[in-house]
């Protein structure tokens, strides 16, 4: 996501620029995200919010008067400490920081929000203000999640897919319903320690593999292949099996 400023929003006064640049290099490329502008006077807690701010928090722009205690109201409860407190300090050591954390906006929305931002002193070193950028990241973290939850359910059905391909073998072969050709592969892979997918995989890649030639192929020995892939013993060959299936 490329969050670059726009064109007709200038840098505030104080705001180190690498601050900013660093935030925005880590968002990588994409569509343009939400950029607007915050400062705050340290010593009245008077905000100013550009328009962008106003709309990420749920409001047209002029709507409420920003406070402190406003803003930090909007902040993720599991949130809100942590941001209060990297507020105060920048406040009291002018130091720059970035940061990410969640808002729940006027309409009950939760959004995820990036903060760029800088303490600014007053000559004699006392505090002056506080002003930087928020970034709202909402729609980018949204996609992220939707494509977590599709590769989730990819996985999840390449899982059961081939669960259901190592049943199929134990049925063939031992003559079994679905249920104890299950049951059979969940007991093994408690015995040999071994997750149930990967005893799955390691089974059917034996069937397939050529040292198992097809489902018309079970007589003795391919059960003992059998047995002795759901022991553990997949690169076995036609060695001597280690025990035999209940």
């Amino acid at each position: 996501m490329d969050a670059a400023l726009p064109s007709d929003v200038a840098e505030p006064d104080g705001v180190v620029p690498p601050a900013l640049a660093d935030l925005l290099a880590a968002l990588g490329p994409g569509d343009p995200q939400p950029v607007g502008r915050f400062r705050v006077d340290v010593a009245t807690d008077t905000w100013w919010w550009s328009d962008e701010v106003y709309e990420m928090h749920g409001f047209a722009p002029g709507e409420v008067v920003p406070t402190t205690a406003l803003v930090l109201s909007h902040k993720h409860p599991e949130d809100r400490e942590r941001v209060a407190s990297e507020l105060a300090q920048a406040a009291r050591t002018g130091e720059p920081f970035g940061s990410m954390h969640r808002i729940v906006d006027a309409t009950g929305r939760t959004r995820t929000l990036a903060v760029a931002a800088q303490g600014r002193r007053l000559d004699g070193g006392a505090s002056g203000a506080v002003v930087g950028y928020f970034v709202d990241l909402t729609t980018a973290h949204e996609e992220a999640a939707r494509r977590e939850a599709t590769a989730s359910i990819r996985a999840a059905d390449a899982s059961r897919s081939v669960i259901e391909q190592a049943k199929g073998v134990l049925m063939t072969a031992f003559a079994m319903g679905p249920d104890d050709a299950f049951e059979l592969l969940r007991r093994r892979s408690n015995d040999v320690n071994v997750p149930v997918r990967e005893l799955a995989r390691r089974l059917v890649a034996g069937v397939v593999d050529g040292s198992i030639t097809g489902v018309g192929l079970v007589d003795d020995a391919a059960r003992r292949r059998i047995d002795r892939l759901l022991e553990g013993a997949d690169g076995a060959g036609d060695e001597e099996p280690r025990g035999t299936l209940d």
